[in-house]
């Protein structure tokens, strides 16, 4: 006996090849094993639980940990770098999922004498274990059992992150779905206002209303531990409901009910619930939240039936159904004058119509429907976002913050909130600290749905984000994402780029990629001008002007004003060509841009016109100036001092000080940053 091998099927071992081969790819889970096998994914799950004794998802997963065992025992990467490249998109998560699994959290996996590979389930084993003795495969399933059955750790607190599920609509009648959807809604709603829980967006539960998918699958999508899952029917004036809540570590119920209540009583009902949940999970629950809770949207049942309907069109996402929610809320509204929740959602319904018009149509409506909102509930964080997005219409964006930030303080997981600050930082007024923060927060709560077009544009904008504040290497990983799961993204190509140049710092071959880039499309103008960019900062005047000129003659045939800050440059460019007069027009064109200029990159904008001119002291005095800013963006430190502008101030006596004095903020500002966001554990 002793010298007998555990038996391992073939079929195992082509199963465990296929999931070594795509270790690194977060996005291969059951469905694409099953593919890569050549199987139906039913009967992948049933040969995977006979062969290994397990569901398919936890196999993956065990591979996926057993080979993070072995990276941090080696002690090469970072416990980040080596969550990646086993498949965890979250590093919370693989955290989450390795103590589970080991007893111990990762950070301890180098030390000596303490630590051993998981017991492996039957038929899974690493090559080197193949000379155990066959004596121990007994023991080692037998510590399998104690793994999958042993109840969590006493002292181990799960972080109060949730998921609630659509409802299952029971009743006959198609029709009475958006009630029940609506059940789910007002769950959902009461439960973001508990600043102690992390609660998932809406549009990120929707892609699993029809899915096949195990708790554990998509807990591992979301990376909750604990989902709501319902299901009920509206039975004339009866409502009929059936609600739990699930552990994901032990894919079990730990709060379970039925109700059968009068439609009248469906607030009580929702609000019953939503504490029920809290107290489950131990939330912890402020008085003030509390009020939120309780406080009732309506007395008025036709009012809310009306409102239920508006928000189930609304929800669609589609012209056509915000088009028809609109007169569903104004019915709404009509039945109650005071419904705060009808006057937002309309509010916010113009907006989106308005949104990819040129000429916006509603601008009145927008603001009228959203003071009514804050009129009759000034707390109503649907009414706060509304006000905010009138004023982003108008573009008065500094009177739209303080609407948003209110609104994220009285709905702590209000992912449109959180998205729409990020990109208040990103695009309107911009702050590298805030946009990533918002951006690392949204991520916890919107998880991109599941088509890969949309994961896609989710990782491109926080590989942005993390870039722009110096985290270079969590970009990259990022971007690579992005670009895996959609390579015809036409924007993750040109920030790969960029991040590549700050990762290696090699000006030729930035060139050499963005001119490849450029020629899969040619109507690219913001590849175009990056290209000849390149060769401005590289001083190869001749390449710069072949480009910049074909960027001006299409700038100008199409009207278009963009990119004025690269005047400056181009002006140099054509100076060097002995295009004086066109030279001293873009020279202007970039004074003008300077003096209306209000961001932080002002001082710094006017330091390059200074040093053109000749007046360097005047140079220095504006870096100086720049260097006492703060959230600027990485690529500032990357591209000043390659700017030809820039020579003559090398030989001032204060220049290299000012310019040590803007890198150390940088990067005493990236350490702050870098503290503050894993102590709020977002990185």
């Amino acid at each position: 006996m002793a010298d007998q091998k555990p038996q391992v099927s073939e079929f195992i071992r082509q199963a465990e090849a296929q999931v070594l081969e795509h270790l690194a790819d977060e996005a291969f889970g059951v469905s694409e094993l099953a593919a890569a096998l050549h199987m139906s994914r039913s009967n992948l799950l049933r040969k995977i639980r006979k062969d290994a004794g397990l569901s398919a998802s936890q196999f993956i997963r065990r591979i996926r940990l057993d080979q993070s065992l072995e990276m941090l025992r080696e002690g090469n990467l970072t416990i980040s770098e080596i969550s990646y490249q086993v498949g965890f998109g979250s590093t919370s998560y693989f955290i989450k999922c390795f103590r589970e699994q080991y007893g111990y959290p990762p950070g301890e996996a180098s030390k000596t004498g303490k630590l051993q590979p998981s017991p492996a389930p039957q038929g899974v084993f690493k090559p080197q274990w193949k000379l155990v003795l066959g004596a121990l495969v007994l023991m080692a399933g037998l510590i399998l059992v104690f793994y999958l059955k042993a109840p969590r750790e006493p002292g181990v607190t799960l972080e109060k992150s949730i998921a609630v599920l659509p409802f299952k609509n029971l009743s006959s009648d198609s029709s009475n779905a958006y009630f029940v959807n609506g059940l789910m809604e007002s769950t959902l709603n009461n439960l973001q206002k508990i600043e102690d829980l992390r609660v998932i967006s809406r549009t990120s539960v929707e892609q699993y209303r029809n899915t096949d998918k195990s708790i554990p699958e998509i807990a591992g999508e979301l990376d909750v531990n604990y989902f709501v899952e319902g299901s009920g029917q509206k039975v004339g004036n009866q409502v009929l409901l059936h609600i739990q809540l699930i552990e994901v570590s032990g894919d079990r119920p730990i709060w379970s009910e039925q109700y059968n209540r009068e439609v009248g009583d469906i607030f009580a009902l929702q609000n019953e619930v939503a504490r029920k949940i809290a107290d489950a999970i131990k939330a912890n629950v402020t008085p003030d939240e509390l009020q939120q809770i309780q406080k009732k949207p309506t007395e008025n049942l036709v009012a809310y039936d009306y409102y239920l309907r508006g928000v189930a069109r609304i929800s669609e996402r589609t012209a056509e159904g915000l088009e028809a929610s609109i007169p569903l809320f104004k019915k709404a509204i009509e039945e109650d004058p005071e419904f705060a929740l009808a006057y937002a959602n309309t509010a916010v319904a113009y907006f989106f119509m308005d949104q990819d018009k040129r000429e916006k149509q509603y601008t009145e409506e927008l603001n009228h429907y959203a003071d009514n909102a804050l009129l009759y509930d000034s707390r109503s964080d649907v009414g706060l976002i509304a006000k905010a997005l009138y004023y982003m219409q108008i573009q008065d964006y500094r009177l739209a913050l303080p609407y948003l930030e209110k609104a994220l303080e009285y709905n702590p997981n209000s992912s449109s909130a959180i998205n729409i600050l990020a990109d208040y930082y990103a695009r309107i007024i911009p702050n590298t600290s805030k946009y990533l923060e918002y951006a690392l927060k949204g991520i916890r709560l919107d998880k991109a749905p599941g088509d890969s077009i949309s994961r896609s544009y989710t990782y491109l904008h926080l590989s942005n984000a993390l870039v722009q504040s110096g985290f270079v290497d969590e970009a990259l990983t990022y971007i690579e994402k992005s670009l895996a799961y959609n390579p015809q993204n036409p924007y993750s190509p040109l920030l790969n780029i960029y991040i590549r140049y700050a990762k290696h710092q090699d000006l030729e071959r930035m060139s050499g990629m963005l001119l490849r880039e450029w020629q899969k499309d040619t109507t690219r103008l913001d590849i175009l001008q990056e290209l000849a960019k390149s060769y401005y900062f590289r001083r190869d005047f001749d390449s710069a002007y072949i480009y910049y000129d074909k960027f001006v003659r299409a700038r100008e045939s199409g009207g278009l004003d963009i990119y004025p800050q690269e005047d400056i440059k181009i002006g140099l460019v054509y100076q060097k060509q002995g295009l004086q007069q066109q030279a001293e027009e873009l020279y202007q064109s970039y004074d003008r841009y300077c003096e209306r200029d209000a961001s932080i990159y002002k001082s710094a904008s006017t330091a390059v016109k200074y040093a053109r001119e000749g007046r360097y002291d005047a140079a220095i005095a504006q870096l100086q100036a720049f260097s006492r800013e703060d959230n600027i963006q990485y690529w500032m430190l990357l591209f000043m001092e390659l700017d030809p502008h820039m020579e003559p101030l090398q030989s001032h006596p204060d220049y290299p000080g000012v310019i040590r004095a803007i890198q150390d903020r940088f990067w005493e500002n990236h350490r702050v940053l870098r503290t503050k966001l894993q102590e709020q554990g977002l990185l």
